[in-house]
């Protein structure tokens, strides 16, 4: 399928890619349609998905049967009143449910909003009214549906309510949510799909998918991706992930996450491999992915490195990775102990990429080029990377700059020069948007230095959003839940290094005076208070108390201070 879109598919060289890898783009391009249901003609029998979970329930999905189920969801959405622009907000987790969710909305011109099921009531109100979401399709997870039911009271822009069984496969729901919509049923007995005439479901230029994502002085900010977005993957499956047609793909994250969107969906799709979901309930056990690994076959494998840092924690002697002809990773630095013990076990080496909600992968290890444990490679086409400086001038060799993408791109008559996969806005904040496209270039917010070989290596965020275990953590969102608890007078929430998963959550806090800062059950106080009132992957696992914070001379907390006295007690070690 990738053909379709690729005047050319093999290349020489890393440079021979970069300077001449171009896209057909279509003139109203829409995944569902042009992907999806063009393969389930091609070829209906063959697997699309492939899903399993801990107890042993399986679903494997054709593109034929997928096409089916989405027509059917289509028109259930259609009948719920959801239309062409409608924000319709997916808590999925890991169910088959969302995959075909996604492909109806996207039939129809809706605009989907993948979301963790870990919100909670204050971020589900947040999200519904800023973004006037109209439906949710949400699990049955106890406190999924208590959250989804407290934002309601607050949130008049939404319509309807459907909950998936988060067990099994088809299974009916013991005790439904009150007022809730059964969605596999909707989907059933829902009206035959027609379709809206092309022109009036999407253009290449009308928002389809949208992602929250984290800042340290605000609300999180909606990040929107037009219906050309899913033709920036390809890079991120064919040349990074190196999927197989007729393969089998895993890739390790949550349907709310963007990682879906990069490692399991669009791209890998247009491929023509199949996607692996392990939808496991209970807590994270890196031998049972293995097992699935083993037992399924799995030919290419995406996961971060703190899933790679487990793993390489196991007795994998008895593991038998001969399926495997990939592995790749993305979201933290990988270090070289991790690389070359992978490779010792698997015998395949790991290629590292990077990128953001906002872009498709930017950097990457391309095939045939030298690995260098810890670098997040080179630049991918279109990406006209440049480390800028504070006076927005390029740096030198080895010197911190911020990751900066040109908008030169123009060939696809867009006068901005934005290019498939880039982020279109930031949903309704112009001076946010303003603020990462200005002076001809899109500004990722990342710092990273270029060595002699043009190998780059990440910093860094600039705005101190924490990534701990593929989470991306905003230091405002935590500091503003802290200062609610009456025993925090002042604090700066950082990133604190850990050895498993690269970063951890730190607060530093000035006591209230009633306070005693040797008192061990106020810290799992204040870590509690922390999970009940925000998403619990958001909760600090090293909490310190001070008697003041570094500062500057206008009174800004200086983060940069503890981040260092941090690095230095690590290195000390």
């Amino acid at each position: 399928m990738e053909e379709l879109f690729l005047p050319r598919t093999e290349f020489d060289s890393y440079d021979d890619f970069f300077n001449n890898y171009t896209l057909n783009v279509p003139e109203n391009f829409n995944f569902a349609y042009d992907v999806m249901d063009a393969i389930a003609a091609k070829k209906p029998d063959a697997p699309a998905l492939v899903w399993t979970n801990d107890e042993d329930d399986y679903l494997e999905i054709s593109f034929g049967k997928m096409k089916e189920m989405s027509d059917q969801a289509a028109s259930f959405f259609m009948s719920c009143g959801v239309k062409k622009g409608d924000f319709v907000m997916l808590i999925l987790q890991r169910r088959y449910e969302f995959w075909v969710s996604m492909l109806a909305l996207h039939k129809i011109g809706a605009v989907a909003i993948p979301a963790t099921h870990m919100l909670t009531t204050d971020d589900l109100i947040y999200r519904n009214n800023f973004t006037k979401i109209k439906m949710i399709v949400a699990v049955t997870v106890p406190d999924v549906i208590a959250h989804i039911n407290e934002s309601l009271k607050e949130s008049p822009s939404v319509k309807a309510v459907a909950f998936v069984n988060e067990m099994g496969v088809d299974r009916p729901v013991e005790n439904p949510p009150e007022g809730w919509l059964d969605f596999t049923a909707g989907c059933k007995n829902a009206a035959p799909f027609v379709a809206p005439p092309r022109e009036e479901v999407s253009t290449n230029k009308d928002l389809m998918l949208g992602y929250f994502t984290s800042g340290t002085t605000s609300h999180p900010k909606l990040a929107v991706h037009n219906f050309l977005y899913p033709l920036g993957h390809i890079t991120t499956a064919k040349y990074w992930q190196h999927v197989q047609n007729g393969g089998l793909h895993l890739t390790v994250a949550d349907s709310g996450w963007a990682k879906t969107s990069w490692g399991r969906l669009y791209g890998q799709w247009i491929c023509e491999t199949a996607l692996f979901v392990y939808d496991y309930h209970s807590r994270f056990k890196p031998i049972d992915l293995l097992h699935q690994v083993q037992k399924h076959r799995i030919t290419t494998f995406c996961a971060p490195p703190t899933i790679y840092r487990f793993l390489i924690q196991e007795d994998l002697s008895g593991i038998d990775f001969s399926s495997l002809t990939h592995c790749s990773t993305a979201g933290e630095p990988l270090s070289e102990e991790v690389f070359n013990r992978w490779k010792e076990i698997t015998g395949l080496e790991i290629t590292e990429g990077f990128g953001q909600s906002e872009t498709t992968v930017c950097l990457f290890n391309f095939e045939g080029q030298k690995i260098k444990p810890g670098s997040i490679g080179k630049p991918s086409p279109y990406y006209n990377l440049h480390l800028l400086d504070d006076n927005n001038e390029d740096v030198g060799t080895a010197v911190v700059g911020q990751i900066a993408f040109k908008l030169d791109m123009e060939k696809f008559g867009d006068t901005q020069g934005r290019f498939p996969g880039l982020v279109v806005e930031y949903y309704g904040e112009p001076e946010k948007t303003n603020a990462a496209f200005h002076d001809g270039y899109y500004y990722t917010g990342d710092t990273a230095w270029r060595d002699e070989d043009g190998y780059y290596w990440f910093v860094g965020r600039c705005d101190d959003v924490i990534k701990c275990s593929g989470y991306r953590i905003g230091t405002f969102e935590v500091e503003s839940v802290l200062m609610k608890h009456p025993a925090v007078v002042e604090c700066a929430v950082t990133g604190a290094p850990d050895p498993i998963r690269g970063q951890v959550v730190k607060a530093t806090i000035i006591l209230a005076k009633d306070y005693k800062p040797g008192d061990a059950d106020l810290v799992k106080d204040i870590q509690r208070f922390v999970k009940e009132t925000t998403a619990p992957y958001k909760y600090p696992r090293i909490v310190e108390f001070v008697d003041a914070l570094p500062k500057t001379t206008s009174g800004k907390i200086m983060r940069k201070a503890i981040r260092a006295q941090d690095a230095a007690k690590t290195d000390a070690k």
